[in-house]
């Protein structure tokens, strides 16, 4: 399954949400997407997005520096 990796560090709520999900629109099913966040709000505000889209988020790693999600499209 493909992944595709994302830098959205420095971007700010909702941009990190709504760029990955325009991303995942063009991916196909099991396709994941790995995105690299630095808004803090970022983790909470894409588990939210799996919970209304479906997609399941397959890791959540918070870094000091910057979090890394990966999200699996179903």
């Amino acid at each position: 399954m493909p992944r595709i990796v994302l830098d959205l560090k420095g971007f700010q709520c909702p941009l990190p949400v709504v760029r990955a999900n325009k991303a995942l629109q063009s991916m196909a099913s099991g396709d994941e997407l790995e995105a690299h966040v630095t808004d803090r709000a970022a983790p909470n505000d894409f588990i939210e997005y799996c919970q209304r889209t479906g997609n399941q988020m397959v890791s959540c790693d918070t870094g000091k520096d910057c979090s890394v999600i990966v999200i699996r499209k179903v």
